[in-house]
């Protein structure tokens, strides 16, 4: 249906969007009911009175029609999945040839229906939280990047300090206050997106909340009053900047950790106690519990209620139809308190059960609507249901839209039950690069967002504390948790084993050293993913952000506030990388003969294909590699997944939105990963890792010499490593012995304990033939 030109600009009143946007957002709309329309309109522009008039024109639209949602499976379930589409095929039916083709070998009994690959890049849905998502979307990478330069130039090296509310202002004679300042206005301009954010993605009873300095009296932020400022109180700052004060942040953190944790406990809880009481999916039982209800002894439909014994249980009714059935005798005064409009007991228990009832209607209706436009078709939900087997999550989102249908729309809305979308890797902002401020009241997903850093590590630990086979609940560590496990893991470093020794090390040629620094020792290895078949393809993924090019630094700390850097004597990571490379390539080539090389793909805000490297032209490669930049892992991701799936296209099948999928017979992929810190967006990274079983990734981490923040790192690929077992990593700091560590990469690399023997027979230079 066309949208008419003069509801798309006055939406364009009240929603900064294009016009494709705004198109997108009005025939979403029109497909729901008159009632779900108005409160979605609501929810996206607010209650002002120019939104209320858009509303009320929308509603008395003529083109507004009720969609009437199909009738879905309560779970999406791979056997089902697979088996509807065959038993649904009309063989009438004249489709063109299928755009993206089934893996090969699988019997067609369990091919879903290919979709059209016009019809599926065309498909768009869209909600309420996508919607907040575009807005939001438009300048969050530059609020986060306009941050991080204020706290630059404010000498604040701790990400979660920002300079102080009214500091910039008392700079007018500072050349930093222009940049401060026009911050300081970009962010006042965002609180209208921050409130659509949270109207989005907010629970039932919950209240929205921001840091507007001018907000005191009447301000709901719970961390205003409850938590100190890093700065302290009636800091002077005349003359100078003030300066964050090493107890005052530690007190403040210790306050934040107290009040997150209390906070999404009485979060979860309150949202746990307003989920329906009654089975929103179980329409019989409800019926007949409804048609049991009496007032005055007479059946809510007119009919004349059976009589039974007073200790008689109804047996067709449901626990919470039964409570609310229980009441008091009549007193003498119910005639009276009828006659002036006060309900008896049994209606206000019939009321009670009937808005329950129309409620869990309501409920259903949208969950069912937000699937079937998710999912429109056999292709989508095959997709998605093999997504949620590989994840482990099968059985909790059955548990979930079976028993707290209330927070599996919330996640539904969110995407958590489906797998990335590919377009969203190359993007400088999605969904889940949103930052979360608890203090400032940039909300997550779940009930428990608070303490998170990103909506990407809020998935990221909501589907590995809900997988099959969890133990227990995998909380991610508070900072100063984190700060002690890194320092703890800090001081088990210990001089590398002497014969790993070579006098080619870098740090031995540019004469960094006399030795090596201390290396905290891997854990023995074990085999748990398949050793490397000679199908399996290897791949070389280097970060070339602007870090591997500067002079090694360390941060020093008071508490737990960096006040300064030093130097530390020790090889560029770029050197390291390059030199780690080189053995790496030389020894998978003696072990698999493949002397034409291995691709090479570099990244950092973008991402580029080197070529294929070997020991012959590694040297001539290296000139193509151009260092600087962010570092953003998905982008090199995605064109590494992209060259292997060109490789081996026969065998994988490729959907418009999640991208290509893996057949039975597409061989594996293992990839070396270098990193020289945590990218933007490692969570997201991980997160997509966990939904895939065609690929093994070893990654290595380089460090700076006693530096904690290398060894927060560790520690969270560890516990990324310990649940999923296609992923291993080897981290070395300061000068580094290569021999060992390439060592150590090779073992994960190829999946078994290879003895020292043959890997000292892998480093001979392979016999390259002209």
């Amino acid at each position: 249906m066309a949208v008419s030109s003069p509801t798309r600009e006055q939406l364009s009143q009240l929603l900064p969007l294009d016009n494709a946007e705004l198109d997108q957002i009005l025939s979403y709309t029109r497909t729901l009911p008159k009632d779900q329309a108005t409160r979605h309109l609501t929810d996206l522009l607010g209650d002002s009175p120019e939104a209320a008039k858009f509303i009320q024109a929308f509603g008395e639209d003529s083109d507004v029609k009720v969609a009437t949602p199909a009738t879905t499976t309560n779970t999406i379930d791979i056997k089902s999945a697979r088996h509807s589409a065959m038993d649904n095929k009309d063989p009438s039916t004249d489709d063109p040839p299928p755009s993206y083709a089934p893996p090969a070998g699988l019997p067609p009994a369990l091919t879903p229906r290919p979709t059209s690959m016009v019809a599926a890049a065309k498909h768009r849905h869209t909600n309420k939280v996508i919607e907040a998502a575009h807005v939001r979307a438009r300048d969050e990478q530059e609020m986060q990047q306009a941050l991080q330069n204020l706290q630059y130039q404010y000498g604040i090296y701790n990400s979660d300090i920002e300079p102080e509310h009214g500091q910039v202002f008392r700079e007018n004679m500072s050349p930093r206050c222009a940049s401060a300042n026009v911050r300081a206005a970009r962010k006042w301009n965002r609180y209208g997106v921050q409130d659509m954010w949270s109207r989005a993605v907010m629970y039932p009873g919950e209240k929205a909340y921001n840091d507007n300095p001018n907000q005191t009296v009447f301000s709901s932020n719970p961390y205003r009053l409850r938590v100190v400022s890093p700065f302290g109180y009636g800091v002077s700052t005349w003359g100078g900047v003030s300066r964050p004060v090493p107890c005052y942040h530690a007190q403040a953190i210790h306050q934040s950790i107290q009040l997150n944790n209390s906070l999404n406990q009485e979060a979860q809880a309150k949202i746990n106690d307003r989920e329906p009481k009654l089975d929103i999916w179980d329409k019989k039982a409800l019926d007949t519990a409804m048609a049991n209800l009496t007032v005055n002894g007479k059946k809510v439909n007119g009919e004349k209620a059976p009589m039974s014994r007073p200790d008689e249980k109804r047996r067709d009714s449901t626990p919470a139809v039964n409570a609310a059935l229980e009441k008091p005798k009549a007193s003498r005064l119910s005639s009276f308190r009828k006659s002036i409009g006060i309900k008896s007991s049994d209606e206000r228990a019939v009321a009670k059960v009937e808005k329950a009832a129309d409620k869990g209607n309501m409920l259903r209706d949208e969950i069912l609507a937000e699937e079937n436009g998710r999912w429109p078709d056999e292709q989508w939900r095959y997709i998605v249901a093999v997504y949620q087997d590989k994840v482990g999550m099968t059985g909790k989102i059955a548990q979930l839209r079976a028993h707290q249908p209330t927070q599996y729309l919330h996640l539904l809305r969110a995407g958590y039950f489906e797998p990335i979308p590919v377009a969203w890797a190359t993007q400088a902002s999605n969904p889940l690069k949103f930052s979360i401020e608890a203090s400032s009241g940039w909300r997550g997903i779940t009930p428990a967002w608070r303490g998170y850093e990103d909506t990407a590590e809020e998935r990221l630990y909501w589907v590995l504390n809900h997988r099959e086979g969890s133990v227990g609940m995998r909380m991610k560590p508070d900072f100063i948790s984190e700060m002690n496990m890194a320092r703890a893991r800090m001081a088990t470093a210990v001089d590398p084993p002497p014969l790993y020794f070579s006098a080619d090390d870098t740090c031995h040629l540019q004469h960094t050293s006399e030795g090596y620094s201390k290396q905290v020792m891997p854990p023995p290895f074990h085999a748990y993913d398949r050793p490397e078949t000679p199908t399996d393809d290897t791949m070389i993924l280097l970060d070339v952000s602007g870090s591997m090019d500067f002079d090694p630094v360390r941060p020093i700390y008071e508490q737990f506030l960096i006040t300064r850097w030093t130097p530390s004597t020790q090889p560029k990571n770029k050197d390291v990388a390059k030199a780690i490379i080189r053995r790496f390539t030389d020894a998978m080539a003696n072990h698999d003969h493949q002397f034409t090389g291995y691709d090479l793909t570099t990244f950092s805000d973008k991402a580029t294909f080197i070529g294929s490297v070997n020991h012959r032209n590694l040297n001539d490669m290296w000139h193509n590699v151009r260092l600087g930049g962010g570092t953003r892992v998905m982008t090199g991701w995605q064109k590494v997944k992209e060259r292997h799936f060109q490789k081996h296209s026969e065998s994988a099948t490729y959907h418009p939105v999640y991208g290509w999928q893996a057949g039975p017979e597409t061989p594996m992929l293992r990839l070396l990963l270098l990193l020289d810190g945590e990218a933007t967006d490692m969570d997201e990274f991980e997160l997509d890792l966990l939904g895939l079983s065609w690929a093994h990734v070893t990654i290595f981490l380089i460090g700076v010499d006693g530096c904690p923040h290398h060894h927060r790192h560790a520690n969270e690929l560890q516990r990324i490593g310990d649940v999923n077992h296609h992923v291993s990593f080897v981290d070395a700091q300061g000068n580094t012995p290569e021999r060992f560590v390439t060592h150590e990469l090779l073992k994960r690399h190829l999946g078994y304990d290879i003895p020292l023997r043959e890997f000292t027979e892998m480093e001979e230079l392979p016999a390259y033939s002209e």
